[in-house]
């Protein structure tokens, strides 16, 4: 009886254990404060497209440099880093109209994502920073990695997340994934996946 309790008594104070695993794997299935809008915003590396209705020559594909600008047809260097693809149609659609295009209709894409990274380490063919890419999974960044190694311990893969100031941590149990019975997870920009070595 006393050591069915100090076991239970391990179990509360484990932050993976009972409900507190299960308020954090819930963060990482719905990570309620990231937005669609925060998964846009360009950075040095990136490519957009960018479309204008009717001005062909006004569309097509900008990479964006060091310093964090595109060069634009007739509007030359125009800064985008930091600015998420509506933002940057906005900057563009006013400096167009501003003499040089009557009602620009104009939409940005996000083309690239290169300066957007996920990181995997511990126990794969190839850690390190790979290119984030939309709806990506903890199975598609560890299989980009050259898959796990003969020493991981697939069942105690970890996920770091930082949002607003705010690191969370979730255990994921990578083998209990491959059988159907724990949800594959959604990646997100700057998410740092570690394996650990097996014990065993």
């Amino acid at each position: 009886m006393r050591r069915n309790f100090f076991l239970l008594l391990l179990m509360m104070m484990s932050p993976f254990g009972c409900a507190g695993r299960s308020d954090a794997y819930q963060y990482f299935v719905n990570p309620e404060q990231i937005t669609k809008q925060q998964l846009s915003v360009v950075g040095a590396g990136d490519s957009i497209e960018v479309r204008v209705y009717q001005e062909s020559e006004l569309t097509g594909v900008f990479r964006v440099d060091w310093t964090g600008k595109i060069e634009y047809p007739l509007l030359g260097q125009i800064e985008v880093s930091g600015k998420n693809t509506d933002e940057i149609a906005t900057v563009i659609r006013n400096k167009l109209q501003d003499g040089y295009v009557k009602s620009p209709q104009v939409s940005v894409l996000m083309k690239e994502l290169n300066s957007k990274k996920i990181f995997v380490l511990g126990q794969v063919s190839k850690p390190g920073a790979i290119p984030y890419e939309d709806n990506m999974s903890i199975v598609n960044a560890i299989g980009l990695a050259g898959g796990l190694t003969t020493s991981a311990a697939p069942n105690r893969a970890k996920i770091t997340r930082v949002v607003n100031n705010k690191e969370r941590k979730v255990t994921v149990r990578l083998n209990d994934i491959g059988k159907g019975e724990e949800k594959n997870l959604t990646l997100y920009p700057g998410d740092i996946i570690y394996i650990p070595e097996s014990l065993f």
